[in-house]
């Protein structure tokens, strides 16, 4: 009578030979990112960096997020190089609001299989928006737990650490009426409302044209440089980043004094076709357009009016397409046609 095989990890559906591969494949795209303050390499159990020169009572900022469904459309559309800077942006967009400068990032990547071909794409991603975003893609893990995802999908997290002076905090403590409002155009959803975007789809049952489905997916864009620049020489008030739950739960967090609100002209700029289909084919209220998705606006500035044109025309030298789209009022303000009152 033979002896029964001897079972091994790979015949349970974990290929560690596969992860190594992984690492071996994004070491090139992770070593771009790198900045002088990092001690070590990637592999190691841990990441460890030096706080960046030049700060004297430097504060720690953290953020982490993930992708959401929309990576179930990158699935079926094979759009894997992509979603790594939806998952950078997520976080440090996040990490800018307070002023900080995005330092470190880690992934998390979890599969059924690991493909290694697709992970590499989706990695690759991650550290070209690291550097996009001036951080460092400093390690991660790559988690592989068969018959816990369907074949041909992972899911993604991203951890991104920040460094802001202390003295340079953005609270929104100094935010007061007559504030101007800028805004930062966005690339379409970025990573938000697609539950909702994929039920519109399912209704229709057919998908919109190349163009507004590039637009579906197009990636989060990253508002670190530039918005960075113009910290450089304006003092400012307040930052929102717009993200699940649109305009009415996204703004507000960026007041902690009361008896404030905003108000935003809503015709200030022209929706992107993408919202204008969903709008349409979802039968979609304005209200309910402004609560899930960022319509066009994906980060917004708050600064006193009278630096707002300075700072417009720094963020125009970096690459952005700013406008004024409101402003800080009373609480209890009565909105004119096309304003929304946000507090």
């Amino acid at each position: 009578m033979s002896e029964p095989k001897s079972l091994t990890y790979k015949d349970a559906g974990v290929d560690t030979h596969a992860g190594a591969e992984l690492v071996q494949r994004i070491k090139g795209a992770a070593a771009r990112t790198a900045r002088p303050e990092l001690l070590g390499g990637l592999g190691g159990f841990a990441a460890m960096a030096e706080i960046p020169a030049g700060y004297k009572r430097p504060v720690i900022v953290t953020g982490t997020d993930g992708v959401g469904t929309k990576l179930k459309l990158a699935f079926d559309h094979d759009r894997h190089d992509t979603v790594g800077q939806d998952l950078v942006a997520m976080c440090v967009n996040d990490i800018l609001v307070n002023g900080a400068e995005p330092f470190l990032f880690l992934d998390y990547y979890a599969t059924g299989k690991l493909d290694v071909d697709t992970a590499a794409r989706v990695i690759i991603g991650i550290a070209h928006a690291c550097e996009l975003a001036g951080c460092s893609l400093v390690g991660g893990e790559t988690a592989e737990m068969p018959g816990f995802y369907q074949p041909g999908e992972y899911d993604l997290a991203g951890f991104g650490i920040g460094i802001v002076e202390f003295d340079e905090i953005i609270n929104g403590s100094f935010i007061d009426a007559g504030d101007a409002l800028i805004g930062l155009p966005s690339s379409g959803p970025h990573s938000n409302g697609f539950s909702l975007i994929r039920r519109i789809l399912d209704q229709q049952g057919a998908l919109p044209d190349s163009t507004l489905m590039d637009q579906l997916l197009a990636p989060t864009r990253i508002y670190v440089k530039s918005v960075r620049a113009m910290l450089a020489k304006h003092r400012v008030h307040g930052m929102v980043h717009i993200t699940g739950g649109g305009f009415w739960e996204n703004v507000p967090r960026m007041f902690t004094r009361p008896g404030l609100a905003a108000r935003i002209d809503v015709s200030a700029w022209k929706w992107p076709d993408v919202f204008a289909w969903l709008q349409q084919a979802g039968n979609v209220a304005e209200r309910e357009m402004l609560a899930t998705f960022n319509c066009g606006i994906g980060y917004i500035i708050c600064l006193p009016a009278g630096n707002a044109e300075s700072a417009m025309a720094i963020l125009r030298e970096h690459g952005e397409a700013p406008l004024l789209i409101g402003d800080v009022v009373a609480h209890g303000t009565q909105p004119r046609a096309h304003e929304i009152i946000v507090s």
